[in-house]
Formats: C-alpha cells, structure tokens, sequence
C-alpha cells in the first residue's frame, strides 16, 4: 500500500523548492491546489514553489537592509538544500549596527559586499557558491553544488573554487571535484557524500547497468564492486507501477550478481552513521567474496 503524502514534506524532501509538475507527480494535483491555497507552498515563478519560510526570508533580509547569504541565498537563486534553515542566514556589511530584534531572528554574517556580489536580495550565485563552498559541512555544500550543476551553472561552480583562498580551499576543491549534475537532488547528494567518507566504495550517480538479463539506471552505482545504492522514499515512486518497476528491477539486479542497498531518506539525513556503517560492511563483505578477474579470466 502506498501510503499518502503531504505536500509540505515533500517540499522539504525537495529541498525547499520544486517544481509543480514534481509535486503533482508525487502527490496530486488536488493537493498541490489545495497546499497553495492554504500557503502550505508559496508559488514564486511559472511552476515553481518554494516553502513559505524560504519566502519570508527574502523579506526579513530586506526589512533589515542586508541580503540572503549560503543556503538560503541558495534557495533564492532556486538550489535545492539539505534542510531549509530555521532561521535565514543575512549578511551585512561589517560595521553596520543591527537592532535586536533581527539579530535574533536571523543568523547573521557580516561582509563587505561590491555591487556585483550582490543580485537582487541575496548574495550573487558566485559568491553564494563561493560561500557554500568554504563554510558549509561537507555534504550540505555537495547538495548546492550538484544543484548548481543541475541548473547548468558549471562555469559559476568552477569560478566559485577558484574564490576560496586559505581557509576551507582545500573542503571547497573536494566540493568541486565531486559535484555531479546527475545526481537527481538533495537526498541523493546527502547519500553520496555519505559514501565519499567510506573507504573502497566509488560511486557515480544515475549510470546505467545493462546486460541480456537486466537494465537499470540506479541512484548510485560502484561498478567494481557490483554494488548499487538506491535512496528509496515513498513519494518517488508516484503510483503503483512505479513501485512494481522498482521491485522487479532490484530483483533482476539481484539475480544478476549486484548488492542492492536501499536507505531511506529518514536514515540518510538523520543516521548518517549507521547509513555508513552498513555501506562500510558492504564494501568489506564484496571485497571478500568477488572473484578478482584475473583470477576469473585466468579460470
């Protein structure tokens, strides 16, 4: 039984934005009606929404004559983020006298801006990558950046790690070195960021797995070890058909040789530990039982 979901969650499995035709896809069309009406989701563009916190953020930064800086000037430019922050993050400039009142109602950074850091609001994509990039924990800062790409901003992503000099260059190379446009969004960017921290697993997003018995395209795939990760959560699936082609392909997959680990969305964002801890015990019981293909090939 596929069990309902609310628009608001999915909004925030999103990343705090989507589009309409993906809401409608994971719920329907009388419940995204319904969550606008109801200011469950702001409507911000031709099809796309945002969580209404994302929207009053642009308001608070404005009221306090500053801009939106990392994730939520990521939201702002339209990339998806791990979680929406409870408060927004602003920036002013540094000796700039805020009252009280703002101060706790935001998270507040201070810099020097020129103009062109600055578009419309909230700091520029550069310098909201740039940002990303240096500060933010590893997987948060994969999940901008992936976005980025996924927005065809590949040449803002490489101007952004040439920006970060001293502290955090080295955390803003890795960033970018890893950021991949296919990985579909937030929840399989946290997962492979997951996987990045686990010795011997090397995994790329969305590659396809074909022979006479089987094709698939899994969330994440580590083609040495035969080893797929699939980032399951109850609203991608859409219908019941979707959720038959997946069951029939893990099986064909399984069949076929391949482990397939499934993590929910709830253990990728909130178990980050135990999600590693069983793909470190994957990689150590493939490593173990694969045949080496020298040895397969000289058999």
């Amino acid at each position: 039984m596929l069990v309902p979901v609310d628009v608001g969650e999915v909004m925030a499995r999103h990343g705090g934005v989507s589009t309409r035709a993906a809401l409608i896809r994971a719920t329907s069309r009388a419940d995204v009606d319904r969550a606008l009406t109801h200011g469950q989701v702001v409507r911000v563009g031709q099809g796309r929404y945002v969580l209404p916190e994302v929207d009053d953020a642009a308001r608070t930064a404005h009221a306090m004559n500053g801009v939106l800086c990392l994730t939520s000037a990521a939201l702002h430019h339209g990339w998806e983020v791990k979680a929406v922050p409870e408060r927004p993050h602003v920036v002013v400039p540094r000796k700039r006298k805020v009252p009280a009142r703002f101060r706790d109602a935001v998270v507040l950074h201070r810099r020097d801006l020129g103009p062109d850091d600055v578009a419309v609001g909230a700091t520029s994509r550069d310098v909201t990558l740039e940002q990303c990039l240096r500060l933010l924990p590893y997987d948060e800062a994969l999940v901008v950046a992936d976005s980025a790409l996924r927005h065809g901003e590949h040449a803002t992503l490489a101007r952004a790690a040439a920006l970060v000099r001293g502290r955090g260059q080295q955390r803003a190379a890795r960033v970018a070195r890893a950021a991949r446009a296919e990985s579909a969004n937030a929840f399989e960017s946290v997962t492979r960021a997951i996987c990045h921290d686990v010795p011997g697993l090397d995994v790329e997003p969305q590659l396809v797995i074909s022979d006479e018995f089987v094709w698939a395209r899994p969330d994440l795939v580590d083609l040495r070890l035969e080893l797929a990760v699939e980032c399951e959560s109850y609203e991608w699936h859409g219908d019941r058909a979707g959720f038959r082609k997946d069951v029939r392909r893990y099986s064909l997959l399984t069949a076929s040789g391949w482990l397939v680990l499934r993590f929910t969305w709830e253990d990728v964002m909130f178990r980050a530990d135990w999600v590693r801890a069983v793909l470190a015990r994957a990689v150590v019981v493939r490593e173990r039982t694969l045949v080496p293909s020298a040895v397969r090939d000289a058999a």
